[in-house]
């Protein structure tokens, strides 16, 4: 990278990002060899932000801010939490993965099905080509979801939590806020997956556009909508929220059933309530402005 720094260095990141996105390794493995993203977001926070603490408050102990999980790595490296940027992303689902799961009443489409499987599996290669990509050019980097301490806990306010959250990350890099499903509602909506990958770099943080962590969901920001609780076919989205035991417990049984039965695979996708809803491809309270 030779003395590039800040927006110089965010450029390279992201372009490193987008590149492999477009690259062959993005597919549904599907007859059609389509893809399973499209064009990505790319967002960028400081390892000191005052967000990652209060998260760690919230959730418990055992949360990672971004300097826990770098000094796990690389615990003899003297670092401050100042140095360390967050790098997350956000990959959007397709139009036709979209329009497929809009039409589905109990369970994901093959299409959704194949995103969670096979395009989840390129987004963990997109993580280790970043790293890879970061360190042969002299930075240390981590990708937290990639370490073999990271794993689910149990959080007194939140029940299952894992030890790092890609949604967190990107909302505290400015990409995006929470629906009353808990899924994250961004610029290129909420049908999504997203990543991070945890740097000793120096990069302005991206800006956020928001102030409240539920500000472009209208259920929260306008009182109305709710159209994601219509969506559950299990009743785990309601006015008070997620129920996420009911969600999992759904997604990991009936769900995963019928992927193995209907479509040949062994996953998880459901994603009903990130589809046929106002949030499904951008920020709809930002719309009605």
């Amino acid at each position: 990278m030779g003395t590039k720094t800040g927006s110089d260095l965010a450029r390279w990141i992201e372009k490193s990002i987008k590149d492999f996105v477009a690259s062959g390794e993005n597919s549904l493995r599907n007859e059609e060899n389509e893809i399973a993203w499209g064009e990505p977001l790319v967002g960028f926070s400081r390892g000191d932000d005052p967000l990652y603490a209060q998260l760690k408050s919230m959730i418990g102990g055992f949360y990672w801010e971004p300097i826990d999980i770098f000094h796990l790595t690389y615990p003899e490296a003297d670092v401050r939490p100042e140095e360390i940027t967050v790098i997350s992303w956000v990959l959007p689902q397709t139009e036709a993965t979209k329009a497929d799961n809009r039409k589905e009443t109990l369970f994901g489409s093959e299409r959704w099905v194949r995103a969670r499987k096979f395009g989840e599996e390129f987004n963990a290669k997109l993580r280790a080509h970043l790293v890879q990509t970061l360190r042969e050019a002299g930075n240390q980097a981590v990708a937290p979801s990639h370490s073999p301490l990271f794993g689910v806990k149990m959080s007194q306010a939140y029940e299952m939590a894992s030890t790092w959250s890609e949604r967190h990350a990107a909302y505290v890099s400015g990409l995006g806020t929470f629906g009353l499903c808990d899924g994250l509602i961004t610029p290129v909506g909420k049908a999504m997956r997203c990543g991070s990958v945890v740097a000793r770099i120096s990069i302005p943080a991206t800006a956020r556009p928001y102030k409240d962590h539920h500000a472009y969901c209208l259920f929260y920001s306008r009182g109305i909508c709710g159209a994601c609780i219509k969506r559950c076919p299990v009743g785990a989205v309601t006015k008070e929220g997620h129920d996420k035991k009911r969600c999992r417990d759904y997604v990991e049984g009936p769900v995963v059933r019928h992927a193995r039965d209907s479509y040949g695979i062994e996953a998880y996708g459901c994603g009903l309530c990130q589809t046929k809803v106002p949030c499904e491809s951008g920020i709809p309270v930002k719309e009605r402005k």
